[in-house]
């Protein structure tokens, strides 16, 4: 088999998934796309250790290390998105702001970080 089939099954999966995590705003769908990402990823890997004969089969193995990578991802990414369901009856990425960064005034950020520093000093005596 060509090797170019795998590689041009592996770019539309990989472009799909793309597509999704950058359109979609549904917290599901955009773990949905990242999988279709590094199942293409696996397919490339797959493709080139059978099409350069390795006889380690150092990309089957890298594929396997990438299955149990993304097992490991779209367990704890569920995790939270059902912590955050709990909390907000809602699961939409542009809806979610209380773990974005948010721009504090320095004078405000002052008085933190010194009521910091008193509570820091009346834990230590």
């Amino acid at each position: 088999m060509p090797l170019l089939f795998p590689l041009v099954l592996a770019s539309v999966l990989f472009g799909i998934g793309v597509y999704v995590v950058l359109a979609r705003r549904h917290a599901v769908l955009v773990l949905m796309g990242v999988e279709l990402m590094l199942n293409a990823v696996n397919l490339n890997l797959v493709a080139f250790d059978a099409w350069w004969h390795d006889t380690l089969d150092s990309g089957q193995v890298l594929a396997l290390f990438v299955i149990a990578i993304a097992a490991a991802e779209i367990g704890l990414g569920l995790a939270i998105v059902l912590l955050v369901f709990r909390t907000h009856r809602h699961v939409d990425v542009d809806r979610l702001r209380e773990l974005a960064d948010r721009d504090v005034p320095s004078s405000e950020l002052d008085r933190l970080y010194q009521r910091a520093a008193v509570d820091q000093r009346a834990g230590a005596s």
